[in-house]
């Protein structure tokens, strides 16, 4: 691993991709939508937060285990579901979950991931989500949820905060699009950074893998968000959300809620968890912070209902916070990402960087057990 020793933060990682990406590929995964009111809020409310450590307690054997869905898991980690990941290296998504399975750490395979659901399911070993956009011909919705379950995915994500894409300015004005429409821009942004250019090259350009020949004409060079957009299912509603339930046979969780009574509703609609999430600030500008309203969340599903967070996790102290308002796990995305602008290893050595954190955290907290944490941490 030898230089990646020498990176001991995610903000490492994300400066390491700054260096090797292209301008625009970088701004695109590290952006967000409109002014990026909400990019800003994920982290600027987690860094508010205060504990209070307790002293004179055993922490010697940190346990940073934890349940969902009756089932244990090592680790209170999972990976969100990101599209494009190729974009910043090649078979990214196999990276991440490669090293997320080494692990016992739950990937999250995206419909828009530049891997298909058969060829992960062959790649790695290890614990396999699902994400589900419901676009319009619900037929075809129920065709990905059966390839998931056929092959393997335990989970089902169901994301309802994508009724329309989010608009993100700095994607207009780079003009990133899959497939990729070179411009003038981007051929010298990619002699900049020749080595992400010849990985590019070996690697292929990325494709919508689970989708290809569905989203319609791939020559009109729409921004990611746009070319989603425009294929979503905007009426999406409670009997559309009915009838996925029926047809998946697994746990199902609903991502992109932040309303304590939408999550109730979810709940009694048959939901198994709640994922609080604002897409990681990339949807709704303007929109409220996920730690922010997980308090609310937790409170109105009782102790017992499965809740994971995402948007705005960049330590293990932001993972512990979360922990302590409620959450069952926390997830992370962008932060997996930076480290796949060094491949596979990277990826491994980020997480490692925040379990690491975590243990660490605990222990100085004096909170040895993460499933045992509670508000009483939170100033």
């Amino acid at each position: 691993m030898g230089s990646l020793d020498r990176l001991v933060s995610v903000e490492d990682f994300r400066q390491l991709a700054r260096r090797r990406l292209p301008k625009s590929i970088f701004e695109f995964v590290d952006g967000g939508a409109g002014q990026e009111l909400t990019l800003a809020a994920n982290r600027a409310d987690f860094e508010r937060i205060r504990l209070i450590p307790r002293v004179l307690t055993d922490v010697s054997r940190p346990d940073l285990s934890t349940s969902l869905f009756s089932q244990s898991l090592p680790t209170p980690l999972v990976i969100s579901p990101m599209g494009s990941c190729s974009l910043v290296w090649p078979q990214a998504d196999i990276a991440i979950a490669r090293a997320a399975a080494a692990r016992g750490i739950p990937y999250t395979l995206s419909t828009m991931a530049t891997t298909g659901i058969e060829r992960m399911a062959r790649a790695v070993d290890g614990p396999l989500w699902f994400q589900l956009y419901v676009l319009r011909d619900l037929d075809f919705v129920r065709q990905l949820t059966q390839r998931a379950r056929e092959n393997g995915y335990s989970t089902l994500v169901v994301t309802v905060d994508l009724q329309a894409g989010g608009k993100r300015e700095k994607d207009l004005r780079n003009g990133i699009s899959i497939p990729l429409r070179p411009s003038p821009r981007h051929v010298l942004e990619g002699m900049l950074r020749p080595g992400w250019s010849l990985r590019l090259l070996r690697g292929g350009l990325p494709q919508f893998e689970n989708v290809r020949g569905y989203l319609g004409d791939t020559s009109a060079g729409l921004t990611i968000a746009a070319r989603v957009g425009a294929n979503l299912h905007a009426g999406f509603g409670w009997d559309d959300f009915r009838r996925i339930r029926d047809w998946w046979q697994g746990p199902l969780v609903v991502k992109g809620v932040l309303h304590a009574g939408d999550a109730a509703a979810l709940m009694a609609a048959g939901a198994d968890g709640i994922w609080v999430s604002n897409h990681g600030g990339r949807q709704l500008d303007s929109a409220i912070s996920s730690i922010d309203a997980l308090p609310a969340i937790r409170h109105a599903l009782g102790a017992q209902v499965p809740i994971l967070i995402d948007s705005g996790i960049r330590t293990g102290m932001d993972v512990i916070k979360a922990g302590a308002l409620g959450a069952g796990a926390a997830a992370i995305g962008r932060a997996a990402l930076f480290g796949a602008a060094a491949g596979e290893a990277g990826v491994a050595r980020v997480l490692d960087i925040l379990l690491e954190d975590i243990a660490n955290g605990l222990k100085l907290a004096g909170a040895p057990v993460f499933r045992q944490i509670g508000p009483d941490l939170i100033a």
